[in-house]
């Protein structure tokens, strides 16, 4: 049997100290928690930095620090730093540094970075080993070394030879959610469906249990399947709340592609053992005849200036989408005219669509709703002149030309914001390896006095 303790869904996302003392106490082999991922979208991957503040992020990993000391076993972090790239890994590791120092603990630290030079991205492309996922993104050698920061998602296999190292601590660049908490039950000969199954179900920590919030979680493997056991007082998980997570970001409930191959959990059995705790067995594990690891790429795609005004007269947030349309064709006229340089003028409509736009058909305005203009441009001087353009049109913009002039409300001032840079995810492909460790790079340090 092993033991793998996950403290929490992500790192920065705060989880409850005494689920995570309960952990402690029922002896682990392992503590592995999630670093980050793609959701907060390409900015993070472009810059190779983090989303979560340094502060939280350094005391909630302190605090899992002591744990690992307590529990006296390896502690593994993937997609350090929300994105796993190279310079993400770097920021973790620094911190990491930090706390050794201040505690007095002497700490050996295997790096794996995933981050992947575009010169032989383009190699591989010329060769055939990377080939894209659906839906199919063009691709090109121009892309490839237009993207600010390429990873590659590890598997089980990196995480694996990680491990190897006797490492007390490995930081990881980009993985896949599952593979940090697979890795061990799979190198200690446990069943594979119920290996890769299980670290699906836990990677997102409480999640899928009724008690999300309170983080911490131990799954126990074994050489049939799991038992998932939350480690919070109220927190209890159920056969609905473990099967119905295979649908958590996955396209498929009954599939999930990995790193040399996929886990098929059609056949399947999910079996209360007590009010709180659930056994799986009957996952498989597909074997593929290549191996072959994920890439996500992000690169520049301009840079950007809002604004934002709200709108309560009843007549003009019962014709927003008229109102919008019009200052859309003649702001974007004006700028035409007058800007030299590319851009891009959006409306968002914020209390009516601006979280789904088209998709939402169900869309009902309100009493009060805020257009937010965005301007992206080739560059920030054009993407604010732009926006200084917009400024009088959303300040007193009439329906009609036959009417007195409106004036609406901006909730702040200056009203343009510059963003900044801007990025764009612009790889959705898969590379193919000889060998597991091809497209990484591992390597072990000593920290603290």
């Amino acid at each position: 049997m092993t033991k793998v303790l996950i403290p929490s869904g992500a790192l920065g996302l705060g989880f409850d100290r005494a689920a995570l003392a309960n952990g402690v106490a029922a002896k682990p082999d392992l503590i592995a928690i999630d670093g980050g991922s793609t959701d907060s979208g390409p900015h993070y991957l472009g810059t190779g930095t983090s989303k979560y503040a340094r502060g939280s992020v350094k005391t909630e990993w302190a605090d899992i620090m002591v744990a690992r000391a307590e529990a006296g076993v390896p502690l593994v972090i993937g997609t350090a730093g929300t994105s796993g790239a190279d310079d993400a890994v770097d920021w973790l590791l620094d911190i990491t540094r930090e706390i050794a120092a201040e505690t007095g603990e002497r700490l050996k630290i295997a790096v794996l970075k995933s981050g992947q030079d575009s010169g032989k991205m383009v190699a591989a492309l010329a060769a055939g080993c990377v080939t894209p996922l659906s839906p199919v993104l063009e691709i090109s050698e121009a892309l490839l070394t237009s993207c600010t920061n390429i990873v590659a998602l590890a598997g089980a296999e990196q995480i694996q030879a990680a491990l190897e190292t006797g490492a007390d601590i490995v930081i990881a660049g980009r993985t896949t959610d599952t593979a940090i908490i697979s890795a061990l039950p799979l190198a200690q000969g446990c069943h594979p469906g119920g290996a890769w199954h299980g670290a699906k179900i836990g990677e997102c920590g409480a999640l899928a249990t009724t008690n999300p919030g309170s983080g911490t979680i131990l799954i126990e493997f074994d050489d049939e399947g799991f038992v998932i056991t939350p480690m919070g007082s109220d927190a209890r998980a159920t056969p609905y709340t473990v099967s119905a997570h295979m649908l958590y970001e996955n396209s498929d409930p009954f599939l999930l592609y990995e790193p040399g191959g996929h886990l098929d959990v059609t056949a399947a059995q999910y079996e209360a053992l007590d009010p709180r705790r659930v056994r799986v067995t009957g996952s498989q594990w597909v074997p593929s005849d290549r191996y072959r690891v994920k890439l996500e790429g992000a690169r520049l795609a301009g840079y950007q200036t809002v604004s934002l005004v709200l709108v309560r007269e009843p007549r003009y947030v019962a014709n927003i989408r008229a109102w919008c349309s019009d200052i859309h064709r003649k702001c974007t006229a004006k700028a035409r005219a007058s800007v030299a340089g590319q851009f891009d003028l959006e409306l968002r409509v914020i209390g009516l669509d601006a979280t789904l736009g088209e998709l939402d058909s169900h869309a009902q305005t309100g009493s009060e709703v805020g257009v937010m203009g965005i301007v992206t441009a080739e560059t920030q001087a054009i993407a604010q002149e732009v926006a200084k353009i917009l400024n009088p049109y959303l300040l007193h913009h009439a329906l009609t030309e036959q009417e007195e002039m409106p004036t609406f409300a901006f909730p702040f001032s200056p009203t343009e914001m510059s963003r900044g840079a801007i990025y764009e995810f612009c790889l959705n492909h898969v590379l193919e390896l000889d060998n597991p460790m091809d497209a990484f790079d591992l390597t072990t340090v000593e920290v603290g006095p």
